[in-house]
């Protein structure tokens, strides 16, 4: 049976869910005890699993994170909150050197069952310093996964299969996602976690987009069938390890390609998408793929500077028809 729920909250009842079954799983970080968390996905944890497994702790990322590897090293399950994606990179050291690494440098003798949430991207005049998105910094680290959920669904699902796995996993949470409300099934049996959503069926071109801007693709889509133009969109749910099959898939159906990230353009997450789709796709893409991406400068603090920094509903609506007036492969 599906209940209606925010974001947060399906966030909050998988960590509920995995803390009730299994005492070996704790939450730590900043302000995630007697506050609930900057963004309430550990509210009321705190009350109900005590301060042992709900651990406030001080403004030092790099520590607390290298706390959650050593307990992952000794068979605990800890998820570690990160206020900020903005703030992680107080804690690569501990992420990229150590988490990332010492199962492959141990010989397998380590696991890393560690989880590290971290809120982030272009969310209402935070500025620059707390508007960015360091996916394609985490992308080039072997060693981690990472997770992009978009839908409460997915938050639900993803969170947990994390938690159950024996791998480091970075769950990266868009912070305009927390509010967004969505059918949840707590019982229907999940896909695999990597493995990317086809959100509309099309046959005109594709749209390959994550996290919040899988869903602006989504509402592109619905205004480009009304002019007769029919978007496949794909969420990838994944961006290490990404699902090239379905992606594969669907590019050679529509033969058209436009790859939508809110992360700057040069050297993102697309280009990686643009250049093995296109390895793969050649014989068939009609033309080259079109990548839509953030400006390649620090975000505003100003609104209206903000919202022209980043992909837009009208500005993913443009360049699919920028596309489609490319000529087709005979």
């Amino acid at each position: 049976m599906a209940e209606k729920l925010a974001y947060w909250q399906a966030l909050n009842y998988a960590l509920d869910a995995e803390m009730a079954g299994d005492d070996s799983v704790f939450v730590l970080g900043e302000d995630v005890g007697l506050y609930g968390g900057a963004y309430r996905v550990t509210e009321g944890l705190y009350a109900k699993y005590g301060e042992w497994r709900v651990r406030d702790t001080p403004i030092a990322e790099n520590s607390f994170t290298g706390l959650g590897v050593g307990a992952a090293m000794i068979g605990l399950r800890p998820v570690v909150e990160i206020m900020t994606v903005n703030f992680s990179l107080l804690a690569l050291d501990a992420l990229v050197n150590m988490a990332a690494k010492i199962p492959f440098m141990s010989g397998g003798q380590f696991g890393m069952p560690l989880v590290v949430r971290m809120p982030g991207g272009v969310a209402k005049a935070l500025a620059a310093q707390h508007s960015q998105r360091l996916e394609h910094t985490l992308m080039n680290v072997p060693g981690l996964r990472i997770a992009v959920p978009v839908t409460p669904q997915d938050a639900w699902w993803q969170l947990r299969q994390a938690i159950a796995s024996d791998d480091c996993i970075v769950i990266l949470e868009h912070e305009l996602l927390y509010g967004e409300k969505g059918e949840v099934d707590l019982q229907a049996v999940p896909p695999p976690m990597h493995q990317a959503a086809l959100r509309r069926l099309g046959s005109d071109l594709t749209i390959i987009a994550y996290s919040r801007m899988a869903n602006l693709a989504q509402e592109a889509a619905g205004i480009l069938a009304g002019e007769g133009l029919d978007a496949e969109v794909i969420d990838l749910r994944s961006l290490r390890p990404i699902d090239w099959e379905l992606c594969v898939k669907s590019v050679r159906k529509p033969r058209h390609l436009l790859i939508v990230e809110e992360d700057c353009r040069f050297a993102g997450a697309g280009a990686e998408i643009a250049a093995t789709l296109t390895e793969r796709c050649f014989d068939v893409l009609a033309a080259a793929p079109l990548r839509l991406g953030g400006l390649g400068l620090p975000t505003p603090f100003n609104a209206a500077l903000e919202a022209v920094s980043i992909p837009q509903v009208d500005d993913i609506v443009e360049a699919a028809r920028q596309l489609s007036r490319s000529p087709r492969g005979t």
